[in-house]
């Protein structure tokens, strides 16, 4: 009896011992995927990152956030938004994105954040025309997580046959071992407070002069059916999450048929009662030196954009609508965030 009593204890702590054994696989077997999903993932400063750092940032604490190409990423400095300012800022963009990726990346920001204006720059539906844009398109995809949404600006910024190559996103990245560097195995949740203290700005540390474009042009037109569709469906959304926004095109070196597309978009925003200004009109107003302040013929480098940035906080600070976070609780990261470039500058 006592035989048969001691093999009953063996058998039934054997099967309790399954569960745990299967949970602890479960549980090794997620955190290899995560790790190996993190390092093989593509990093880039060029739209990835902006999209995964997003995600980063503490729930409702973005007050202002600037959209579109990397003209966002490169011309807006949110380190000096915020010393100056008081401006908690992020730049959620990438690189050439169309307007019909901006308006799924708005769909997912209002996901996580209710910010009180967006700064929308129009350089893509100037310049690129046609209905699919591929070569950048993926620096728009693969920070953004999985959704309903994430499917939809599949849909319509990718053509069938050529979805494989961009989703999902591990197919696409999972033979990166050959091209791994120290950097990709610094993306973890452990590096919270990193992530969290970037803010999607990217400056540009090149001097290269450019000729002053002096541009007349009053005809409007050049604006694509799709891009025209996609920006009033941004207008409209912001109007239904109570968002004020904010058209702009930061300084470059615009040529006239960029110009009579912002024409059009004009006309389209004092139809529709929201603020406008190409900044290309701006140039002595905003102090930029054409030997000494751009990158290239597309972008401001760092001294351009803190000149830029400074004349956009000035405006944005005159409007009184935009609180000064500096010193609250919880506005720790956009400290950081001025530290960082701050440093990166002193190099």
């Amino acid at each position: 009896m006592d035989i048969v009593k001691i093999t009953g204890s063996r058998e039934n702590k054997k099967y309790s011992a399954k569960p745990l054994i299967r949970a602890g696989f479960v549980l090794l077997l997620g955190i290899t995927v995560y790790l190996a999903a993190n390092i093989l993932r593509v990093k880039s400063d060029h739209g990835i990152n902006q999209q995964e750092g997003m995600y980063w940032q503490p729930r409702d604490t973005i007050d202002v956030v600037m959209m579109g190409t990397s003209h966002v990423h490169c011309d807006v400095n949110t380190g000096l938004l915020w010393e100056k300012y008081g401006i908690a800022a992020y730049d959620y963009s990438g690189a050439e994105q169309p307007l019909w990726m901006t308006y799924y990346y708005l769909r997912e920001l209002y996901k996580y954040q209710t910010p009180k204006l967006i700064v929308l720059d129009l350089y893509a539906p100037a310049r690129f025309k046609e209905d699919y844009q591929y070569e950048w398109i993926g620096e728009n995809i693969y920070g953004m997580r999985f959704s309903a949404d994430k499917l939809r600006m599949l849909s319509v910024s990718v053509e069938p046959s050529r979805l494989h190559k961009y989703f999902p996103s591990f197919a696409v990245y999972h033979s990166r071992y050959d091209e791994l560097e120290t950097e990709d195995f610094d993306h973890f949740f452990w590096d919270s407070q990193e992530k969290e203290a970037f803010k999607g700005y990217t400056p540009y540390w090149k001097k290269e002069p450019q000729e002053r474009p002096v541009i007349s042009e009053e005809e409007k037109g050049g604006l694509t059916v799709k891009s025209e569709k996609y920006l009033r469906k941004i207008i409209s959304l912001t109007r239904e999450k109570g968002t004020e926004l904010m058209l702009i095109v930061a300084p470059y070196i615009e040529t006239a048929e960029d110009r009579r597309v912002y024409n059009q978009i004009e006309e389209i925003a004092e139809k529709e009662g929201i603020s406008f200004c190409d900044y290309n009109e701006c140039y002595d107003e905003i102090g930029l030196d054409f030997q000494e302040d751009f990158n290239d013929d597309s972008h401001l480098n760092y001294w351009g954009s803190c000149k830029f940035t400074d004349y956009l906080g000035r405006l944005l600070d005159s409007r009184g609508e935009i609180p000064d976070r500096r010193g609250q609780e919880g506005y720790e990261s956009w400290e950081e965030n001025a530290r960082l470039i701050r440093e990166e500058a002193e190099k």
